[in-house]
């Protein structure tokens, strides 16, 4: 049986409203990427303790950090940047996440700026120095296919995890995102299919790179998540549905409009016979 998250802060900025909308709709663990506006990175401690304690009382738990740990330009300072990883991986351990999001880079000078490719190496290197930190820890990265970065079509994808060759490293598979930077997710899934630990729920038309409920787009989301559960996948499905708002560093979806991203995703694994925790 899979195992249905989400990224609640689409439904509101309010945690109780988050926990409600969960709830009702059969979620069980977050991905925890914002509350009240606050980045999750910059949760203070009182809020931190708020959050865990009223997860707890609601039977909810952490899948994994959503941090945007590597959404930001190859030539930002390394040393910031290590210092926010710290912290993701320091959330990760407080709220017993076993997971922690994150991405491989614009290009200098940021999104769009100029060719990805030239630096492949100083990336290479960054994830090396990422997983070495993570040694001893139950703590496994994932990296998304995110519009932009250098891991955004499936071949760069492939040769990041080839590359980087750890079990600390996995994908987060995203349809959405390979749709929109004209990749065909089904081409991609083979090659990464080995390697993918964590599937996103959001699909987008071909195209107009439109945001849908998930099996109304093209990214081909009901023959990948049959052929996932058939191969032995059995980990999380994370609810990212982005109806209303595609941001930079957030998404916004509200409570009706979620209610339609799990329904849709729930008929969806019943048309495919893949059961889904919640359905």
């Amino acid at each position: 049986m899979l195992k249905l998250a989400a990224f609640a802060d689409e439904i509101s900025p309010e945690l109780d409203e988050q926990i409600r909308v969960c709830k009702a709709n059969g979620v069980t663990h977050f991905d925890l990427r914002g509350v009240r506006g606050t980045n999750v990175l910059d949760f203070d401690q009182p809020l931190r303790n708020e959050i865990k304690t009223k997860l707890a009382a609601n039977g909810l738990a952490v899948a994994g950090i959503g941090s945007p740990i590597g959404k930001v330009a190859i030539d930002r300072p390394w040393s910031e940047h290590i210092d926010r990883f710290k912290i993701a991986v320091e959330l990760a351990e407080f709220f017993n996440a076993p997971f922690i999001r994150l991405f491989s880079y614009y290009p200098a000078g940021g999104e769009g700026k100029g060719p990805i490719d030239p630096h492949r190496e100083e990336i290479l290197d960054r994830f090396r120095q990422k997983v070495e930190y993570l040694k001893g820890r139950s703590i496994t990265l994932l990296h998304e296919n995110e519009k932009g970065i250098y891991g955004d079509i499936g071949r760069r994808c492939v040769d990041l995890m080839k590359s980087i060759d750890s079990p600390t490293l996995r994908s987060a598979f995203d349809f959405a995102n390979f749709v929109q930077v004209g990749d065909d997710p089904r081409d991609n899934w083979p090659g990464l299919k080995p390697y993918t630990a964590y599937i996103h729920i959001k699909d987008a038309k071909r195209g107009s790179g439109q945001v849908v409920p998930a099996g109304e787009g093209d990214g081909g989301m009901d023959q990948i998540l049959a052929d996932a559960y058939a191969s032995g996948y059995r980990g999380f499905v994370s609810l990212e549905p982005h109806l209303k708002v595609a941001g930079h560093s957030h998404g916004e979806t509200g409570p009706e409009l979620f209610k339609v991203a799990a329904d849709a995703l729930k008929a969806l694994c019943g048309r495919i016979n893949v059961p889904l925790a919640g359905a």
